[in-house]
């Protein structure tokens, strides 16, 4: 059974076996994280868009271990550039790997890298990993799209994590819309609480569910698919 660890913000860990995948490393300057970057060892370093905080420290990471770092295409070559191993994909793309399969997703949101994220790295994106029979997804920053609707129909979610934060991604009530239309077994609420602007209650959004066993983790926290 493959393990999720949730690290703060959108930033989770994917464990089965001796595959050893990071989601949106963002973890200096995180004040929710709670380890360092130089702690984790990975053999995968996904990126769902080129924003800081979601890039974090997956290049550090993706250099410092050989990991690959799996992407959209712009985003990807981006990471090359600074030395790392890749494989780029792109919206609506599947490829199999060593662990199970990924593919790209929409997602709604923005995408340059830098200071002033001005710099291209093309659209935001979120994956469907398959892993140990399991289909975990991390849609990244998004808005609700009806497409989730989509998603949920082709694929029998084990696992979704939901932005809730509000201001730059869903809030609680659209969210919730969210975790309707994915049909997922378990929802994780994320992306909230980093910061006062996205200081959304879990407990609001668990309180509106149905449909779906909602799993509030906290910085840390462990949960297994």
């Amino acid at each position: 059974m493959p393990q999720v660890r949730f690290l703060g913000h959108s930033c989770i860990t994917i464990t089965e076996g001796e595959h050893k995948l990071v989601i949106d490393p963002f973890l200096t300057d995180n004040p929710q994280a709670t380890v360092k970057a130089d702690e984790l060892d990975v053999n995968y370093v996904l990126i769902t868009h080129g924003h800081s905080d979601h890039v974090g420290d997956g290049i550090a990471i993706a250099k410092r271990t050989g990991a690959t770092v799996i992407a959209n295409f712009e985003l990807a070559n981006m990471c090359a550039k600074e030395g790392c191993n890749i494989h780029p994909m792109h919206i609506g793309g599947r490829f199999d790997f060593d662990f199970g399969s990924v593919k790209l997703t929409i997602a709604h949101h923005g995408g340059g890298y830098g200071e002033d994220a001005s710099r291209y790295t093309g659209p935001p994106v979120g994956f469907l990993v398959t892993i140990g029979g399991k289909v975990i997804y991390h849609p990244g920053d998004t808005g609700l799209f009806y497409d989730m609707k989509l998603i949920g129909d082709l694929h029998k979610i084990d696992l979704a994590f939901l932005p809730i934060g509000d201001n730059f991604t869903m809030g609680v009530d659209d969210a919730v819309k969210a975790a309707e239309f994915l049909q997922a077994k378990k929802v994780v609420p994320f992306h909230y609480g980093t910061w006062p602007i996205i200081d959304s209650k879990p407990e609001d959004f668990a309180a509106k569910v149905t449909g779906s066993e909602v799993v509030i983790l906290k910085p840390g926290d462990t949960l297994e698919v």
